[in-house]
């Protein structure tokens, strides 16, 4: 298998994470619901393996931020919207909540910085730590 191919196979049927988002919001409960919702920017560091697929983007690309939700629930199948006990119960296909069975996590922003393999972007809602699977440009 070329080195190429190596660096893109799925391990054992696993996505690997490109790079992790690097916050100031620390737990699931300082995290606002969308980034709309007065979320920082933070820093995303991309993988050094992974870092070439940055090239031409650049300072105010706007772009879509794919992360795991590595803290959610996945057992989770029905939730009450925004947490709130007077919503109906309503599955989570219908809603944007973290806890569902692949909790994959969409997060549009803007890229405020590009330091070497490090992007600034915001606002973002992701806590410290949270791997990101993929990154893709806003196509308008």
């Amino acid at each position: 298998m070329s080195t190429r191919a190596k660096r893109t196979a799925l391990v054992g049927g696993r996505l690997r994470p490109v790079g992790v988002i690097r916050s100031a919001l620390k737990a699931r409960s300082e995290a606002p619901r969308q980034g709309s919702e007065g979320a920082p920017d933070a820093w995303l560091e991309v993988q050094a393996w992974a870092a070439e697929g940055l090239h031409r983007l650049a300072v105010g690309d706007e772009i879509i931020v794919i992360t795991w939700l590595h803290q959610a629930r996945r057992d989770v199948f029905q939730v009450h919207p925004r947490s709130d006990a007077h919503n109906p119960l309503t599955g989570v296909v219908a809603t944007r909540s973290p806890d569902r069975p692949n909790p994959l996590g969409l997060h549009a922003v803007t890229v405020r910085a590009i330091d070497g393999n490090r992007l600034r972007v915001g606002p973002i809602e992701a806590i410290d730590g949270t791997p990101v699977v993929d990154i893709k440009p806003v196509l308008t």
